[in-house]
């Protein structure tokens, strides 16, 4: 083999290498640094710290992670990517229920738990940030106790800092993420080996007898120490959902060769170093480090939270943008950082809302042992939607047997239910929290998309056929100016409303009309000759089809010159984009509960952001025009495609 040969051979193998140091930030942020607080909360439900009891926490979490990580995810659930892009609404596209039996009733049902998944992965990119930054300063009681009272302020400025850097995008910062996680994971593996070292007894956690003896005896309070156990998993949603930013080999290679043995050489170490102290262990990670090595452990600890907290506010914009783009959220403004990487993007509204509710919840809890009640009900109850919505995978896709896909399933889905039960268990201690927020989330996106079905469904109403729009035209010989008009339409809909509108008050048209019609499809993103389709009509019409993946913003002014390849030529600063501005009237007779519902909608479609903003329409190019329709229950005919706009 020649040098250059080799060379060439080496460059796959070094890109693998180069993006599993970058998972190694991005993906394994959150779960990371679950060893800071999961074994300290396993032992801080009155459980004695002996030999047996500890063994048998040790082996739970050796298991779980194998179990529920190692297999579930990284051999399955990663599987199911849709070209690429991971989360539980991607997954809902790749499903396409609609095109299998029962998919009639299914489809809604999987639409409702996707939106559910969705906003209980929102709630978690609240907690991860409050609990992480906040169970790494307290390091600091260990190193100096004086130090306390400083705890929750530090955290705050950092939570301040971490919020603010975020409108700059995070392609600067980014290329570190990745060494310095992976500085972590190696301190991690070294303090946890010193450990074991001195009490290598421990390893016989590995035995999974004690796991189930400790189930056994404990009984019901074992259930409880379950709900913290599951503290050790809980950035597994997480990786699902950042799948599209590397790919799923780098995210394998990254913790089967690192991330999984420091986490199990780290939890282990702690284990071995209650077992072997003769005096009382409260913080069991920092007390692994030498007193003098507390202060840059300190240091670590926070910038890995740090790291962690921003690869979750990451995949909370991902995922608030495919939400956006299938209709179950309100538009909002999308900031995209980086020229290069679809995946950095920026949304303002969000990010202030995120860091709002975040130090609410810091200052309310005071402490990460209080935030731990918390964390885990949302991810526990989105793990099971998953597992469900893989067995439909396995089914529908990869072509598996059905006693093979329930045996698979049936196993992940006993894990996920006992870990949902006992996070149950926690809900009165701040559960509660997650769930009301969770609940509130979804009854937002769940109207908004339940009020566009049906407004798109009341505008159909309000359109006219194009042949009577032509046959109107000839007959009146309508006035033509110079220029090219665009009117916004949803799918196979006729002239739209505000086009009717503008011709009934100005009694003229352009001479180049365009009917534009943005499709998002069940695919994250499109090849460029799928994007656009232009159809020519009669009289100076024409259908322009615009088409993006759920993962992409849409940019209509683009979109406009790239139609130039298929036939339709425009001069862009001849060019008024006409939107229809509707203003929706609830009727005072409606039923007190669905008049609550289409109030919360009609304020959620005044406080939405501009279409012109949305689309990317430049303000001197535009005009609003005005529509009254009034809200009603159903509508006369429902378009159930997400997105269709």
């Amino acid at each position: 083999m020649t040098a250059s040969a080799a060379a060439s051979g080496n460059k796959p193998m070094r890109r693998l290498g180069l993006l599993s140091v970058g998972a190694l930030g991005v993906v394994y942020g959150d779960i990371g640094t679950s060893p800071i607080y999961a074994l300290r909360e396993c032992l801080a439900h009155g459980v004695a710290p002996t030999h047996d009891n500890v063994l048998g926490i040790l082996s739970l979490i050796f298991w779980t992670l194998t179990v529920l990580v190692s297999i579930e995810y990284q051999m399955f659930v990663l599987r199911a990517d849709n070209r690429g892009e991971g989360g539980i609404l991607a997954l809902l596209a790749l499903l396409r229920p609609e095109r299998h039996r029962g998919g009639v009733w299914l489809g809604p049902l999987l639409q409702k738990l996707a939106i559910l998944g969705a906003a209980l992965m929102l709630c978690d990119g609240v907690l991860t940030p409050a609990i992480s930054v906040l169970s790494a300063v307290e390091g600091l009681e260990v190193a100096a106790p004086q130090l306390e009272p400083l705890v929750l302020p530090i955290t705050v400025g950092i939570l301040l800092a971490l919020f603010r850097i975020q409108r700059g995008g995070t392609g600067r910062i980014g290329v570190w993420f990745g060494p310095i996680t992976a500085v972590w994971f190696l301190v991690m593996a070294a303090l946890g080996t010193a450990a074991i070292f001195r009490y290598p007894g421990v390893l016989a956690a590995l035995n999974p007898a004690y796991g189930a003896a400790f189930l056994y005896h404990e009984g019901w309070a074992a259930v409880r120490i379950l709900g913290s156990v599951f503290l050790v998993v809980t950035g597994a949603e997480a990786l699902y959902a950042d799948l599209g930013h590397f790919g799923r080999k780098p995210i394998q290679y990254a913790w089967f060769a690192l991330v999984f043995p420091a986490l199990l050489l780290c939890y282990f170490g702690q284990g071995a170093l209650i077992l072997s102290s003769p005096v009382e262990i409260k913080q069991p990670f920092f007390e692994l480090a030498p007193q003098w090595a507390l202060y840059p452990l300190i240091a670590l600890a926070t910038a890995a939270t740090v790291i962690a907290s921003q690869a979750v506010i990451s995949a909370a914009f991902s995922l608030t943008r495919q939400a956006i783009q299938m209709g179950v959220i309100p538009r909002m403004q999308v900031v995209q950082t980086s020229a290069i990487r679809g995946g950095q993007i920026y949304i303002p509204a969000l990010n202030t809302l995120l860091m709002l509710v975040t130090l609410v919840v810091v200052l309310w809890a005071g402490s990460s042992a209080a935030l731990a009640n918390a964390y885990g009900v949302a991810i526990s109850t989105t793990m099971i939607i998953t597992t469900s919505m893989l067995f439909l995978a396995m089914r529908w896709r990869w072509r598996m047997h059905l006693l093979s896909a329930l045996l698979a399933t049936g196993l992940f889905l006993v894990a996920d239910v006992s870990f949902f039960t006992a996070n149950m268990l926690r809900v009165p201690a701040g559960g509660w929290m997650v769930l009301a927020a969770a609940a509130l989330l979804y009854a937002m996106m769940s109207t908004w998309n339940w009020g566009r079905t049906n407004l798109i469904g009341m505008l159909r109403t309000e359109t006219v056929p194009l042949p009577t729009l032509f046959s109107r035209l000839a007959r009146e010989r309508v006035a033509r100016v110079p220029g090219t008009a665009v009117f916004m339409t949803a799918p196979k809909l006729g002239a739209p409303p505000a086009l009717q509108h503008h011709l009934r008050h100005s009694h003229a048209l352009h001479e180049r009309v365009v009917l534009l019609t943005v499709e998002i499809k069940d695919t994250p993103r499109l090849p460029p000759d799928e994007q656009l389709q232009v159809e020519p009509l009669e009289q100076g019409f024409y259908r322009l089809f615009v088409r993006y993946g759920f993962a992409e913003s849409p940019d209509l002014p683009r979109a406009m010159a790239l139609a130039a390849g298929h036939g339709l030529a425009v001069d862009p600063a001849d060019t008024t984009y006409f939107i229809g501005r509707e203003t929706l009237i609830v009727p005072p007779d409606m039923p007190w509960f669905n008049r609550m519902r289409e109030r919360l909608y009609v304020f959620m479609f005044r406080n939405a952001l501009r279409a012109t903003d949305f689309y990317r329409i430049p303000p001197r190019q535009a005009v609003e025009i005005g529509l009254w329709v009034e809200a009603a229950l159903k509508a006369p005919e429902r378009d159930t495609r997400p997105g269709n706009r």
